[in-house]
């Protein structure tokens, strides 16, 4: 097999029609598109620690106010929406990112979690949930001696 190497531009190209390329080339590139095609969903870490499940939620620029977090039967959803007014004003944007519309993310719950005993706080743009165990479910650690 051999392997040949093409050339990525050919260089009379831009003095046939100069203003094509760049046109494709800019609108293929942009970052407006690619933003596009990435997925809005927060990334998250699932902890498990002795006593309880702990979800972190990456979702900087919101508030608390935005988060809606609801619990039926094993499932927990966790979403967000953030209404952005538009205001024409004296600005005029050529372009404009500052759009993140919504988001809800679901996990299934394990049988081993107490429904009672389930906790949110939003610190500096990460969503910590605690979801503790049931008391029958946490392991008491200790030592067994050999005999």
């Amino acid at each position: 097999m051999a392997l040949v190497k093409f050339p990525t531009r050919n260089v009379n190209t831009d003095s046939v029609n100069p203003f094509v390329n760049n046109v494709f080339d800019s609108l293929f590139t942009d970052s407006f598109i690619s933003d596009r095609l990435v997925t809005r969903v927060p990334a998250v870490n699932i902890v498990e620690t002795d006593a309880a499940f702990e979800l972190e939620l990456a979702a900087p620029g919101l508030k608390k106010e935005d988060f809606t977090i609801n619990v039926d039967k094993n499932l927990i959803t966790i979403a967000a929406e953030k209404k952005t007014i538009s205001e024409n004003g004296d600005k005029s944007y050529s372009k404009r990112e500052f759009n993140y519309n919504s988001f809800s993310r679901s996990f299934t719950l394990p049988d081993v979690v107490n429904y009672n005993n389930i906790d949110a706080n939003y610190v500096d743009g990460v969503l910590l949930v605690k979801i503790g165990k049931k008391e029958d479910a946490i392991v008491t650690k200790r030592s067994i001696e050999v005999m």
